[in-house]
């Protein structure tokens, strides 16, 4: 089982790179006015197939362990790349956006060349994180959370993009912002359950439900960013460029959090 996970990580790697190629060379045939769209449906095929790779490689880390893929680095980059790749495929069959696809998986592939590097033998849950179930629950928040608020960072820089060089291959101005709305949409309420059940968990392993820990702190400053988003955009009607700032900021939240435990020691191991 353990080949299995070693050869689908691989498989995840090359399809995710091989899609990314796919669509830089169906945009190019595509600028110079020639050739069918054949390499785009190639390209989001392959998309696809990665999804497949990805969840059988996380599948198979199950497997393996006996539990879900949160207790160290490379099981939550593993999943937090599904999250990418799966609410990427989702907005582009929405929205037929080639160009927001092509940007979340650069940034799966990002995440999944981190998990190769991370990588961890499998091994048993210490005892902080021994409550499967509510932990289990705690990470597939994350996942939807960080996955879904990934298409609204890229929207978002597409939209300042799109605002200032007005380019014919991206979106329009109206979608981009459709699309960053409808991202935080999702994202906002699993990234508040992501909190809630936190602290629960938190109380259960470490007898509080809060205590300061730089990963807490990060995590509820990335959740009031957002939350100045829906206020600002549901209150006061913000749109367009001052909306977008607030996005990017609340990704680069989104990333400290992530990788914050390299920086400042706490109880978190990711």
């Amino acid at each position: 089982m353990e080949n299995l996970e070693n050869v689908s990580l691989w498989l995840s790697l090359g399809g995710v790179a091989l899609s990314i190629a796919l669509f830089i060379i169906d945009f190019a045939v595509q600028r110079r006015g020639g050739g069918k769209p054949r390499l785009n449906t190639a390209a989001v095929l392959t998309a696809g197939l990665s999804i497949v790779f990805i969840t059988l490689t996380i599948i198979s880390r199950i497997v393996l362990t006996g539990h879900g893929p949160f207790s160290n680095m490379y099981e939550f980059s593993l999943s937090f790349a599904w999250g990418v790749v799966v609410a990427g495929f989702a907005f582009h069959r929405r929205y037929k956006a080639d160009s927001i696809l092509n940007m979340t998986l650069i940034i799966a592939l990002l995440l999944l060349i981190f998990a190769r590097v991370q990588y961890t033998p499998p091994s048993s849950l210490v005892p902080a994180l021994q409550q499967s179930a509510l932990l289990s629950a705690h990470v597939a928040s994350a996942v939807v959370a960080y996955g879904t608020l990934t298409i609204g960072f890229v929207a978002a820089v597409m939209y300042l993009v799109q605002k200032r060089y007005e380019l014919s291959w991206l979106p329009d101005l109206e979608v981009l912002d459709n699309i960053t709305y409808r991202s935080v949409m999702v994202g906002f309420p699993f990234l508040t359950l992501l909190i809630v059940l936190g602290a629960l968990w938190a109380d259960i392993a470490w007898g509080r439900y809060w205590g300061w820990d730089p990963k807490e702190t990060a995590s509820l400053v990335t959740w009031l960013i957002y939350a100045a988003y829906m206020h600002t955009r549901l209150v006061r009607g913000w749109k367009g460029r001052r909306a977008s700032i607030l996005l990017i900021a609340g990704f680069l939240a989104i990333a400290f959090t992530f990788f914050g435990n390299y920086i400042f020691s706490g109880l978190h191991v990711y």
